[in-house]
């Protein structure tokens, strides 16, 4: 009576629970000594679990999505080493024929009467399973019975949730925010690599990945596969009023949406010593109000004035990436946008050519825009042509926040209220007015450090306006 083993997990050290992603024999394969039964993979390796005998595989105890340890058992193996021995051939018995079928045509060896009835079950169901549809008595030979190891698709063996690729890719794409499920692998099997994760990307920021069979593309997501928007009846909770966008809330949240989806976005926070430039301000406008020019100077005028001295500084800032993502076109000309805060929603009219006009200058436009912007009375020409945006809460409150880039810029600030903090001068601490500044940058174009750079130097040009001088 030949004898069944049990194939067990080894020693695989301090892991766990390890999800199976592979199965590699199937029941009646026959195996070799130490040959692969089933891949496991933890987060940081993947593992074979082999056979520690040779045999012929009688049933799986795992499949694929189970979770095992050290000692689970993976199959029951008939090990050849235990099987029972064949009987001695009769000597006068003659050869038989191989006997060929009505149906196909094909031949089938015959089966000593001495086989094990299952024995020959298993036989004649390999050889069925081998025999083409055809017409009768056109079939080919019967194939010998298929043994490991077993050709491997990931379409028919992975299911769609357990993508085949190795764990450093798997984390290659969590550091990227990619699914996937949604990659198609390149090498053999259908294994995903960490070229055609990044190949991924890049069609997915140039807007050529198509969705996803159930997933709907999301309007402005620059290809990226978003899952629906959920739906709830919000009524079954309470009572509710719906209110429709203003148009022009409709058509910004759409441009946020992409900029924030595909933009990969870093904030670097600063703080800029305003103390003598608010009293400059104060005076200034009380000279205006005596000369009754109409003017009225807010801090707003001096960012605008002091980004564009930042910007011929820093050029990379006053720029704008394609939409292959691989040139970037530099500006030789300052326009400068800040936002306005009106009844029906956010805009950002423009001021051109700040670097080449004055504080006062500057002002002025920015009254009349924001005036036209609160009437609704904004043309495109009011709004476009922008190199850089300023978005200023300084009249609301904040400390700080996370400004959204307006595509296809690569920067803009942010400028939160400012207040007095204690500001040591070498003998003691001092009252100084503080500006928090939150500027947002497009870390394909912008790295860290060129952000602090920049908001360094601001921060200096704004202490010191005389700076925008040399």
């Amino acid at each position: 009576m030949a004898e069944i083993k049990e194939a067990r997990v080894p020693d695989i050290g301090d892991y766990s629970d390890v999800p199976v992603i592979e199965v590699l024999v199937a029941v009646g394969d026959t195996v070799a000594k130490d040959q692969g039964l089933v891949t496991l993979e933890s987060d940081k390796a993947t593992l074979e679990v082999p056979s520690p005998f040779a045999g012929v595989v009688k049933e799986l105890k795992a499949k694929l999505g189970d979770t095992l340890s050290e000692g689970s058992v993976v199959a029951l193996i008939e090990a050849a080493d235990a099987a029972a021995p064949a009987p001695a051939p009769a000597k006068a018995e003659a050869p038989v024929a191989p006997v060929k079928t009505a149906e196909t045509g094909a031949k089938v060896e015959p089966v000593a009467a001495s086989a094990a009835p299952d024995k020959l079950a298993q036989r004649e169901i390999a050889q069925a399973d081998a025999l083409p549809a055809g017409k009768p008595g056109t079939g080919p030979e019967v194939a010998p019975p298929r043994t490991p190891p077993v050709e491997f698709g990931a379409a028919s063996v992975l299911p769609d949730q357990v993508p085949y690729a190795s764990p450093a890719v798997r984390l290659f794409a969590r550091e990227l925010g990619v699914d996937l499920a949604q990659v198609k692998g390149s090498e053999r099997g259908g294994r995903i690599t960490r070229d055609d994760v990044q190949r991924y990307v890049k069609a997915a920021l140039a807007g050529g990945v198509p969705a996803a069979a159930g997933v709907a593309p999301v309007a402005g997501s620059g290809g990226l596969n978003l899952l629906p928007w959920p739906k709830v009846d919000f009524s079954r909770f309470g009572e509710v009023e719906t209110r429709p966008l203003s148009r022009i809330k409709k058509i910004s949240g759409a441009n946020l949406a992409r900029n924030w989806a595909v933009i990969p976005h870093v904030t670097q926070f600063d703080q800029a010593d305003i103390t003598e430039l608010e009293e400059l301000r104060v005076q200034l406008n009380k000279e205006q109000e005596k000369a009754k020019s109409g003017i009225k100077l807010t801090m707003l005028a001096f960012l605008l004035k002091a980004s564009a001295a930042a910007l011929k500084q820093f050029p990379d800032f006053n720029a704008s990436l394609d939409a292959s993502g691989e040139n970037l076109t530099l500006k030789k000309y300052v326009h400068v946008g800040f936002a306005a805060d009106t009844p029906n929603g956010l805009v950002v009219p423009v001021i051109r050519d700040v670097d080449r006009k004055g504080v006062l200058q500057i002002a002025q436009e920015m009254g009349e825009l924001a005036k036209k912007a609160r009437d609704g009375k904004l043309g495109p020409a009011d709004m476009s042509g922008g190199c850089f945006s300023i978005s200023s809460l300084g009249g609301i409150g904040g400390t700080a926040f996370t400004p959204i880039i307006n595509a296809p810029e690569v920067a803009i600030l942010g400028v939160s209220k400012s207040s007095f903090q204690p500001v040591w001068d070498g003998k003691q601490f001092v009252p100084r007015l503080t500006l928090p500044l939150s500027l947002s940058y497009d870390h394909r174009v912008i790295d860290g450090a060129a952000a602090a750079r920049f908001t360094t130097y601001l921060s200096q040009v704004l202490a010191d306006m005389r700076r925008v001088l040399l």
